[in-house]
């Protein structure tokens, strides 16, 4: 398994329907993560000209593993993740390093 960053940028305003969402969202989370393919996950506060979003690192073949692991995200059923990217990491130094 590689560890594959991926990042979410949400739908513009879509704000107050993540906080309703965000339980059920976290959920999912936590249950990727009790399965030991969820290495990290948190928000990306928006920055002048960037939209919020996420950062989740995950366990997974390759980046469509990692995207097809997180489809079932409720954030992304309900239309609230604008686009989202996966990229492979490759930890030298850290807690994620071999």
């Amino acid at each position: 398994m590689a560890v594959l960053v991926v990042t979410y940028v949400y739908a513009p305003d879509s704000s107050a329907r993540r906080d309703a969402v965000r339980p059920e969202h976290r959920e999912f989370l936590r249950g990727l993560h009790a399965e030991g393919r969820l290495r990290l996950s948190g928000p990306l506060p928006a920055t002048g000209d960037e939209l919020d979003g996420a950062l989740i690192v995950v366990e997974a073949d390759d980046a469509d593993g990692a995207l097809a692991l997180l489809d079932a995200d409720p954030f992304r059923r309900e239309g609230l993740v604008g686009t989202r990217t996966a990229r492979e990491l490759v930890p030298v130094i850290g807690g994620f390093a071999g």
